[in-house]
């Protein structure tokens, strides 16, 4: 069920997205979840979010920033548990990396990369707050390949005592446990309240879900136009009833009907 504008919280995609496009808030995120202080970020001035074209896929970043200093940093937001999440973080780094290499660049001025996944359930069931990745050599563990690449998944379920306060109120206050009463947190909770208020953002999300329905329902009738196509050329094959009566039982007009007739005689 779509949500209504004025019930949006941080962790909805839209109201994610527009607040972090603000660096009053992303750069004060990112350095509650590395525990490290960043001097500043830049947003590409060329778009908003990576969004690029491969053949026959494209994929649209969340939140997309670079420090100035050779460092990128990529946030996502999972609500929902899609079980393909690892496969994900690879094509996104993939896209990252292609992006930069798109420019006209060498593949040794790939830069370091974060890419973060901010989940509302514990991909891996073992409490963790956070769970970071890097690439090691199997066979010795403290020898990391250095490909300058981390992956973290933050989980707003862990029960471990694993990470400090700030972030610990940072990923309650993503599960919808509420702000702290000062804060960075309660930073974020004016900011969701300030963009509820916002009549421009509210048409932005109106206007987004119509044409996330309109896409929808295209791709019902789709469905059913195909069902229908698939019933008749199974009624054709049997050979046991008339194309009038095919086309009457389908909803297919006769014109069809007659065309799937005169291909699999063909065939």
């Amino acid at each position: 069920m779509v949500k209504r504008f004025e019930e949006l919280e941080f962790k909805d995609d839209f109201m994610f997205c527009i607040i972090m496009k603000n660096p009053k808030y992303c750069k004060p995120f990112l350095e509650t979840v590395l525990g490290v202080k960043i001097n500043h970020i830049e947003y590409p001035s060329s778009q908003e979010s990576i969004d690029l074209s491969l053949d026959a896929k494209s994929v649209r970043l969340d939140v997309y920033v670079e420090d100035g200093k050779g460092t990128v940093y990529n946030i996502e937001m999972q609500t929902a548990n899609k079980y393909n999440l690892p496969k994900r973080m690879r094509y996104y780094q993939g896209i990252i990396d292609l992006n930069i290499l798109e420019k006209g660049r060498d593949y040794r001025d790939l830069k370091k990369s974060y890419v973060i996944f901010v989940c509302t359930f514990d991909l891996f069931g073992k409490g963790h707050h956070v769970y970071t990745f890097e690439n090691r050599c199997v066979q010795d563990l403290g020898l990391a390949l250095g490909d300058d690449t981390v992956k973290i998944i933050l989980n707003t379920k862990g029960t471990e005592e694993d990470v400090s306060q700030d972030m610990k109120e940072l990923l309650d206050f993503i599960d919808g446990k509420g702000a702290g009463a000062t804060g960075f947190t309660r930073d974020l909770e004016e900011a969701v309240q300030s963009v509820r208020k916002n009549e421009k953002w509210r048409v932005d999300y109106m206007t987004l879900q119509m044409s996330y329905q309109e896409k929808f329902e295209e791709g019902y009738e789709r469905g059913i136009e195909h069902g229908k196509e698939e019933l008749a050329l199974r009624m054709v094959r049997e050979g046991e009833l008339p194309a009038e009566k095919i086309a009457m039982y389908t909803g297919l007009s006769l014109k069809k009907i007659k065309e799937f007739q005169e291909m699999l005689q063909s065939v």
